[in-house]
């Protein structure tokens, strides 16, 4: 089930890059807006969604579409719902520092069934199906099972929206920069998942994250064998803009460090209602 979808975000996502490295070949002449104080836009976020829209609408023009750039503040509807990001690293994008991708996840009846996150530089292609796998240029990978603290490598995100949290925040960079290899910061929260998947990180954290962020790294992470929940354990990482992802020890080992060094209220899953 769900091969044909596969194959459409497939080819959205690599019709998408097309664009993304036409604008970056010539970043001197990109437009650049704020959304918020660091929240960046540019032409090409918004003609690359366009795109992914075009090639899916054509396959299925039933259904429902929700994209960073497009969204508007209404919910995620309750029936095919594809979920999308067209330039997942904006700002990475903006400046030339060479990670960012393409984020496209199709939900159905409220369970993620497909997600394809493309690197535009590298053009490493991770995807998943829901209960097939999750694959890296057609070969399957799985999550860590790295368990001991310190031999983690972690990733996560600095927010740039919210920093209501942020004393909280770097609290828990002190115990893991103590407690872990270290932790790193790509600075595409996607393609953090996605190396999660991989095994190249053993976790990952963040706060301040949507929907299209989270929704096709998240069930790559899932088909690879790994754990995700929001910072109280529980299933509303999609929408409550708190995530924790892990190996089933490494994620225990980060949901405690989180109870122990962030706040209840803080660690609460918050975020705008997109669900109808």
């Amino acid at each position: 089930m769900y091969q044909q979808e596969l194959a459409v975000a497939r080819r959205a996502a690599h019709e998408a890059a097309a664009i993304i490295r036409r604008y970056a070949s010539n970043r001197k002449e990109l437009s650049i807006e704020l959304k918020g104080r660091h929240d960046l836009v540019t032409e090409a976020d918004v003609e690359t969604e366009k795109k992914i829209r075009k090639v899916i609408a054509t396959h299925f023009p039933d259904d429902d579409f929700f994209g960073e750039e497009s969204h508007k503040n209404e919910k995620i509807s309750s029936g095919r719902t594809w979920i999308v990001d067209p330039i997942d690293g904006t700002t990475n994008f903006a400046h030339g520092f060479p990670i960012f991708c393409v984020s496209i996840a199709l939900m159905e009846a409220g369970e993620l069934r497909v997600g394809v996150v493309l690197e535009v530089n590298s053009a490493q292609l991770f995807y998943a199906v829901q209960g097939q796998g999750a694959y890296l240029n057609e070969e399957e990978i799985f999550v860590s099972q790295n368990t001991e603290p310190s031999q983690l490598l972690l990733g996560t995100g600095f927010p740039y929206r919210d920093l209501d949290l942020l004393d909280d925040y770097m609290k828990l960079f002190q115990v893991f920069m103590r407690e872990t290899h270290g932790v790193r910061r790509p600075g595409s929260a996607c393609y953090d998942l996605c190396c999660m998947a991989a095994g190249w990180l053993d976790g990952f954290f963040e706060y301040a994250l949507s929907p299209w962020d989270v929704a096709a790294g998240a069930l790559i992470i899932k088909e690879a064998g790994g754990t995700v929940t929001d910072w109280e354990g529980g299933e509303k990482w999609l929408h409550g803009r708190r995530i924790i992802c892990g190996n089933k020890d490494v994620h225990s080992y980060l949901l405690k460090r989180i109870r122990e060094n962030v706040s209840e209220e803080n660690r609460a899953a918050t975020g705008p209602a997109y669900v109808s």
